[in-house]
């Protein structure tokens, strides 16, 4: 394949790491106003650990795109 190919795929993944982060910070904001507004101690417990899967799987998502960000550039050296 091409090196532009591989640009445009280094592009891309950029903004989906740009998108994925922006998702993390709206849904960090969107637990803190709901434990905010809690009003029992189990539905407050609930959102926390909702909010800490959710920042986890956010932090996964960037992982792995980063990862695949490498993988791109690697094989555009290659090419």
């Amino acid at each position: 394949m091409s090196k532009d190919y591989y640009r445009k795929q280094i592009i891309d993944l950029r903004a989906r790491v740009a998108k994925e982060k922006e998702a993390k910070k709206r849904d960090n904001e969107y637990y803190a106003r709901m434990i905010k507004s809690a009003s029992s101690p189990s539905s407050k417990a609930t959102y926390r650990k909702n909010k800490i899967d959710k920042a986890a799987y956010h932090d996964r998502q960037i992982e792995s795109l980063k990862r695949s960000i490498l993988s791109a550039q690697a094989a555009m050296k290659r090419s």
